[in-house]
């Protein structure tokens, strides 16, 4: 018997999880402890029904991490909320289910990048007509003490990862992710970006499968090398302070823009889980501007589009 698509989709997500946390306990040395959760029934009353689960997975004060979060969830609720329905309104109040693999890491030196990744599967319940299905997600760095080599190997391999779909994607999911990752209140883009895509369901459930596992093995493939090549670097409490200064841009990014935080909470979803992205150290400085020709105002430099590959 054929699989449903969501449980073919639910094995490959839970799959991309578990290959990225084995990535990351052989860079940094430490364990990922698991936060395996249930969701209770929505009370009587509630505007959104929600049920589900996951698994959270926390890597804490390891070799090379000071915080690597990355969570499984699959969730199924009564209606679409607003932060699902933007590109898709005629979905809106739909029944619906959720499920994907998010993380955000961040490290210890400030020479190493934080960085973002998620792969999502949607499928909605309209009225009277059959189910629809789509695949979101996609990975971007953000990096302090920016490398013109580290930029340059990141956005090769994500263009290798979207010539594996189709030969025009990279350069639709990188403009995509230029303008997603965007605070618009600071003018300036979160990171060096990478690649953003969502409605993906062309040219079928075998190639987005495919292609999602790409993303997950591509992320890694892009990774893995900027953290080897940077993890050593000598640094000092003027660097690490700027680390948590601007470490406080992707809390107001997370926080105020981010449509899967959003869709977390207006879902009723776990909190825990849905703010485990929020970096453990962080802080905020009225009116700080970096020294003309440091190191720090070169940052601004890279918080624009450009093109890498």
């Amino acid at each position: 018997m054929t699989q449903a698509p969501a449980e073919r989709a639910r094995a490959r997500l839970i799959a991309i999880q578990d290959r990225i946390c084995a990535a990351i306990e052989a860079i940094d040395g430490g364990r990922f402890a698991e936060d395996a959760w249930q969701r209770e029934p929505s009370p009587a009353g509630a505007p959104l029904s929600l049920t589900g689960g996951g698994r959270t997975r926390v890597l804490k004060d390891g070799g090379v991490f000071e915080q690597a979060g990355i969570g499984f969830s699959d969730v199924q609720g009564s209606a679409l909320p607003a932060s699902a329905t933007a590109r898709r309104p005629e979905l809106a109040g739909a029944p619906f289910r959720a499920m994907g693999v998010s993380l955000v890491f961040h490290p210890h030196n400030p020479y190493v990048p934080t960085t973002h990744l998620n792969v999502r599967y949607f499928e909605a319940q309209p009225t009277n007509a059959e189910p629809v299905w789509w695949f979101g997600g996609g990975f971007d760095l953000t990096p302090f003490y920016p490398f013109d080599e580290d930029a340059a190997h990141w956005h090769r391999t994500a263009k290798a990862v979207c010539d594996t779909l189709q030969e025009d994607a990279y350069a639709e999911y990188k403009r995509w992710c230029d303008e997603y990752f965007y605070l618009k209140h600071r003018d300036e883009c979160r990171g060096i970006g990478g690649i953003f895509y969502d409605d993906l369901n062309a040219p079928g459930l075998d190639a987005c499968l495919d292609f999602t596992d790409a993303v997950g093995d591509g992320f890694i493939d892009a990774y893995r090398p900027i953290v080897a090549r940077r993890r050593d670097a000598q640094y000092d409490t003027p660097q690490r302070e700027f680390q948590l200064y601007r470490r406080g841009r992707y809390v107001e990014f997370n926080l105020v823009w981010d449509r899967g935080t959003l869709f977390g909470l207006q879902s009723g979803g776990r909190t825990e889980s849905i703010l485990m992205s929020l970096p453990p150290r962080v802080r905020f400085e009225y009116g700080y501007t970096p020294e003309p020709g440091s190191p720090e105002a070169r940052l601004a430099e890279y918080l624009k589009p450009r093109d890498w590959a």
